[in-house]
């Protein structure tokens, strides 16, 4: 299991609430998962600062990850995530 974290600063609501609707079956094309998103988060230590959406996901490995963000046919489903705002998403291992 592998996981990656997406940092989103929402600045266009309605490209967000277009993603929610597509990304879990997006992610589940690759064995992807959401683990958890929150508007809510805490910055423990550090000069971070904290997203209007923190976002954890789960894939079964790291390949599966790399397909998911680099699949062709999902394209416009992460530039809806793109769109919402600033985004960054980050392996985490």
């Amino acid at each position: 299991m592998i996981y990656a974290y997406a940092h989103i600063n929402i600045t266009n609501p309605a490209s967000i609430a277009a993603y929610r609707e597509k990304a879990g079956a997006a992610l589940s094309k690759h064995g992807g998962a959401l683990v958890t998103a929150t508007p809510e988060a805490t910055n423990l230590e550090g000069p971070l600062a904290v997203p209007s959406l923190a976002v954890l996901l789960s894939f079964p490995d790291k390949a599966a990850a790399l397909a998911w963000i680099n699949d062709p046919e999902l394209a416009s489903v992460h530039e809806l995530r793109r769109g919402a705002g600033e985004s960054s998403v980050i392996l985490l291992g």
